[in-house]
């Protein structure tokens, strides 16, 4: 992370797929912490994976380009809190609930368990309006 003025913010280095008319396809390796380890290439846990990433905006650059690409940090913060906290917070308040009022342990283990399943479809129906809350630069 660096700091950019007041905003911190989240960096990846990258290389430009594609440079289009006001947009671009970035793809960045995302590395495990075990990815330093001198076993990596025999271990089948090591987490390396490539993302692809989509940057709106006017750049300067062309396919093969290294690029550093940016996000706010609160944009992080977010997306840490829609994908582990709330769901973390719904299933205890389930859980609570179901067994307040007297459900078996297993049913409101289920319960609590499968109220997930409409949480997460939740997400991804509003995946397009949720997406636009994460947004992506190009350090200059």
């Amino acid at each position: 992370m660096s700091s950019q003025g007041k905003t911190e913010s989240i960096e990846h280095d990258g290389i430009v797929q594609e440079s289009g008319n006001n947009h671009l396809t970035v793809r960045i390796s995302s590395a495990s912490a075990c990815a330093g380890c001198h076993a990596e290439g025999s271990c089948t846990m090591s987490g390396k994976e490539e993302k692809i990433i989509d940057v709106t905006g006017s750049y300067n650059v062309s396919p093969g380009d290294k690029v550093t690409i940016l996000m706010k940090q609160s944009a992080g913060y977010t997306a840490l809190f829609l994908g582990y906290i709330l769901p973390l917070i719904v299933v205890m308040a389930v859980l609570i609930l179901l067994i307040s009022i007297s459900v078996p342990e297993l049913t409101a283990g289920l319960g609590a368990v499968g109220v997930l399943i409409p949480y997460y479809s939740a997400l991804w129906l509003f995946r397009k309006h949720i997406g636009k809350k994460f947004t992506f630069t190009i350090k200059a």
